[in-house]
């Protein structure tokens, strides 16, 4: 049996105070049954670990740079997440890659570099519109997660999270339907199945894309769909509980 996680990535959202105020409220309230994690942007990290000590909640970073130190202005390594309370990193996220640039080669060190630091990644995968409509999702989301076997290994993700999230459904309202969402998270763990069969079944895989209070327990109660990785949502705290809720049922 899997343990559902509902994760919030908070984006570029927030002042210190309302951050804090959001994980007080979040790690106030705990939810049986789930894993809960908040995401922060990186310069909260130390307040909001600070809000969830005590707590269940989890914190979370939103990236990680490939590198352990050196001249990379404006990264954060793993190690410095780490002395921050982080438990785990979203890496890959559709925005990292479209908005900066970060290839698949990237998302794969990264990842690599998460893992070799004691960390959990939350590794992104997932198809624009426009590639949805050629009839390429399953290539597209195979080609992302290929790049971490490729470098890592077949037993990548044996202490990993995926998160399909199609590109399409983030911020725009629209949600991918939850046969949709199963049919692609299906493929995934059959992809995983194909490289390391032992770890297919315990491998948890979250849906990201538009969750809200009003479909994710239809969305979750899909067979391989684990939870979330919510953005909108997790911006106030009883839309996010809600979310929670509906992962533990």
């Amino acid at each position: 049996m899997r343990l559902p996680i509902v994760a919030g990535n908070w984006k570029l959202n927030g002042s210190r105070a309302s951050a804090s105020t959001l994980a007080r409220e979040i790690a106030a309230q705990p939810v049986a049954g789930v894993e809960v994690i908040v995401c922060p942007v990186a310069v909260h990290l130390d307040a909001v670990a600070r809000d969830l000590e005590n707590s269940a909640v989890k914190l979370g970073a939103q990236n990680a740079a490939a590198q352990d130190s050196g001249a990379f202005t404006g990264e954060v390594a793993v190690p410095m997440l780490a002395e921050s309370g982080c438990e785990y990193v979203i890496i890959g996220h559709s925005e990292r890659r479209s908005l900066f640039g970060e290839d698949e080669k990237s998302c794969a060190e990264r990842f690599a570099a998460v893992v070799r630091g004691g960390l959990i990644p939350i590794f992104c995968v997932g198809e624009s519109l426009e590639q949805r409509e050629s009839g390429n999702t399953m290539s597209v989301v195979q080609q992302q997660l290929q790049a971490v076997f490729d470098l890592s290994g077949a037993s990548a993700f044996s202490n990993a999270v995926i998160a399909y999230e199609p590109v399409w459904a983030i911020g725009t309202g629209k949600t991918a339907s939850p046969d949709q969402a199963q049919e692609v998270h299906q493929f995934i763990r059959g992809f995983v199945a194909g490289q390391d069969q032992a770890n297919a079944q315990a491998v948890r895989i979250l849906y990201g894309g538009s969750v809200n209070p009003g479909n994710a327990a239809e969305l979750f109660a899909k067979a391989d769909i684990d939870g979330g990785l919510i953005g909108g949502a997790a911006l106030k705290s009883e839309d996010f509980l809600s979310v929670c809720n509906a992962a533990s049922h």
